[in-house]
């Protein structure tokens, strides 16, 4: 039964609903009155720092999809689909108004409401009426906002000025307004229920794919299929790369492999990096650089230094890498953070910073009395320290090799012990392996979430793979899998130390399963 909201009246979602996927629908109306119903994502400081998160007629839907307009439906003036954990980290309100199109003011408006449905099921309703404002020509009606949790606030209060206005004030841009399109009348909009349905529809479940669509009405042009978002997480930063051959597609890195190196043939090693201060050698049958036309290769003419035109030659190959990009590998054992992009504090290992440069301040990152007795009972426990500050902070751990992954609202699971640093926007919390005991406690690892980029640390060069139904991992080899994924426990019992035939030499195994898309890391090493 749906929860009667008066003005002012607040709640946790998860006291309205178990459910994150919601419908937010908005019923306003007046005699000659025409409306536009946005929604605004807004940061900590209530402000629209980001204006891809401005949801109206113009801009229907954010860049991954978590905020979507869906237009009239279900007796709603204006609907909205809301997945709160698909929201980035860096948005803490999603305040939905009402402003008048034209002329008018608030008071002339009818009975309205503004209801949040889940699962095909009416849970709060908050109803209003024109009698509540005067001269207004914009009202704030209802506020998802995050306070340890994501809470609903009845909001009720009305703004003196448009649409224009109501951007000023939460910190957006007016831009200069294009002559609109004719909309296509007729059409049936692609989200809509039946004619006859009064409820609205229910999320939650995905769609079935390449499902049949209701024919149009004649004369009417179908709705346009709505794109779904399915943007890879990336390995960040991205180099740019060669150019792939005549009509193949271009070739992504490897992971673990150098933005910008050709991968080599298969089945051969990479050449080895050269000794510091020489120069790589030249490919076969050409001439090394520096060297005067004419003077066969191995031959050093007299006069000319071995190592290069003096010592900026020298040192050139070693230079520090800028990209422009917030992290940046130097190589494959040192990553860059700058802390002057993102606008975000970064979480690091304790003693992980090798070297740094500008006004940086470093802080101890406590976990709390809970933080550690979660960290002790399950191995879990990660050392921090907080950077933040304005400049650019270098980091390494005995030598391992460093990848950076960028989470795009997906997620990533990796043992505590294999990273080194990530965005402080990220959310991060120890998730339990079902099954039986492993052995030296590993039964959990820590799960990363959100938008940001964490930092995985390997020894050697680790090999990623897809996860069928028999992929099975040696529990101390797995650096990192798709949260995505289940993971089982699979064990063997030995009869004696050596490995019989038929059997992997290995106690206890991980199996992995999962659809399509998911992947484990395997490193060659084993902790």
């Amino acid at each position: 039964m749906a929860r009667e909201f008066q003005r002012g009246h607040k709640a946790k979602i998860s006291d309205l609903t178990p459910g994150t996927d919601l419908y937010v629908g908005v019923q306003i109306a007046g005699p000659g009155l025409t409306f536009d119903i946005s929604c605004f994502g807004l940061d900590a400081n209530e402000q629209l720092s980001d204006d891809r998160y401005f949801i109206f007629f113009n801009q229907p839907k954010s860049p991954e999809e978590s905020i979507q307009l869906l237009g009239a439906q279900a007796g709603d003036t204006e609907s909205f689909r809301v997945t709160l954990d698909r929201i980035p980290a860096n948005i803490h309100k999603l305040s939905f108004t009402a402003t008048l199109d034209g002329a008018g003011q608030m008071s002339q408006v009818g009975p309205g409401y503004i209801r949040i449905v889940a699962g095909g099921e009416e849970v709060v309703k908050y109803a209003f009426t024109g009698s509540e404002f005067t001269t207004e020509r914009a009202v704030m009606l209802g506020d998802f906002y995050l306070k340890d949790v994501w809470r609903f606030a009845a909001v009720g209060q009305g703004f003196d000025g448009g649409l224009d206005a109501l951007l000023k004030n939460f910190g957006g841009e007016v831009a200069e307004e294009a002559p609109a399109a004719p909309q296509p009348q007729g059409a049936a909009p692609s989200f809509a229920p039946p004619a006859q349905s009064t409820a609205p529809p229910a999320f939650g479940a995905p769609a079935a794919p390449h499902a049949p669509q209701p024919a149009p009405s004649f004369g009417a042009p179908a709705a346009p299929q709505q794109p779904v978002h399915a943007a890879p997480t990336i390995a960040a930063p991205l180099a740019p790369q060669a150019p792939a051959p005549y009509g193949q597609p271009p070739q992504q890195p490897q992971f673990g492999q150098v933005p910008g190196q050709a991968a080599p043939p298969y089945g051969q090693q990479p050449p080895p990096a050269p000794p510091f201060g020489q120069q790589a050698p030249a490919p076969y049958g050409q001439q090394p650089p520096g060297m005067p036309p004419g003077v066969p290769q191995g031959v050093v003419p007299q006069g000319v230094p071995q190592a290069g035109a003096g010592l900026q030659a020298a040192l050139q190959p070693y230079k520090e890498t800028a990209t422009g990009q917030r992290w940046t590998s130097q190589n494959q054992q040192l990553m860059r953070v700058d802390l002057t992009m993102g606008g975000t504090p970064v979480l690091a290992r304790q003693g992980s910073m090798v070297m740094y440069q500008g006004k940086v301040d470093f802080g101890y990152k406590g976990a709390g009395f809970a933080g550690r007795m979660i960290g002790n009972a399950t191995g879990q426990e990660m050392q921090l320290m907080r950077c933040t500050g304005r400049g650019q902070v270098f980091l390494a751990e005995e030598g391992s090799h460093l990848h950076p992954i960028e989470l795009q609202g997906d997620g990533i699971c990796v043992s505590a012990e294999s990273v080194l640093a990530f965005d402080e926007s990220l959310q991060y919390e120890v998730r339990r392996i079902e099954g039986h005991g492993i052995p030296g406690g590993a039964l959990f690892t820590m799960q990363f979430q959100g938008t940001g980029t964490v930092v995985v640390k390997t020894h050697g060069v680790p090999v990623v793979l897809p996860v069928t139904p028999t992929t099975f991992a040696d529990c101390n080899a797995v650096v990192a899998w798709s949260a995505a994924s289940q993971v089982i426990i699979s064990s063997q019992v030995r009869l004696r130390r050596n490995a019989y035939p038929g059997h992997s030499g290995e106690t206890v195994n991980l199996q992995f399963r999962g659809a399509p898309g998911n992947f484990i890391v395997v490193q060659p090493y084993e902790v």
